[in-house]
């Protein structure tokens, strides 16, 4: 299981801080990502993290989002910084890059 939560509005410019808890499987042996969906968009790519902590990000964020985790509570962790209002839309933990198996999401708008 995966849940997300953190999400919100946010101006221009600001963070927000996501989180993902999970549930019911080796959490610490594999890579997870995040994605998000924009309004009329399909799902992207946010960034990921592997089982050791070597994180990657698309270059839309790279920057200005920092993936981490904590192997030993399961949680995984987005922190968005000067934040765009492109950034806005539902932002998904998943176990894989194309967010086959995510959760239900958290919502983030960036608008002023």
């Amino acid at each position: 299981q995966l849940v997300e939560s953190g999400g919100g509005l946010v101006e221009p410019g600001g963070s927000l801080n996501l989180t993902c808890v999970t549930s019911g499987f080796s959490f610490d042996f594999h890579t997870m990502y995040w994605v998000r969906q924009a309004p009329g968009k399909e799902l992207e790519w946010v960034a990921d993290i592997s089982d050791v902590g070597s994180a990657y990000y698309g270059d839309d964020v790279k920057g200005r989002f920092v993936i981490s985790r904590d192997n030993r509570k399961g949680i995984l962790y987005l922190q968005l910084r000067a934040v765009k209002p492109e950034d806005t839309g539902m932002y998904y933990c998943a176990r894989d890059r194309y967010g086959n198996v995510r959760g239900q999401g958290t919502q983030v708008t960036v608008s002023s």
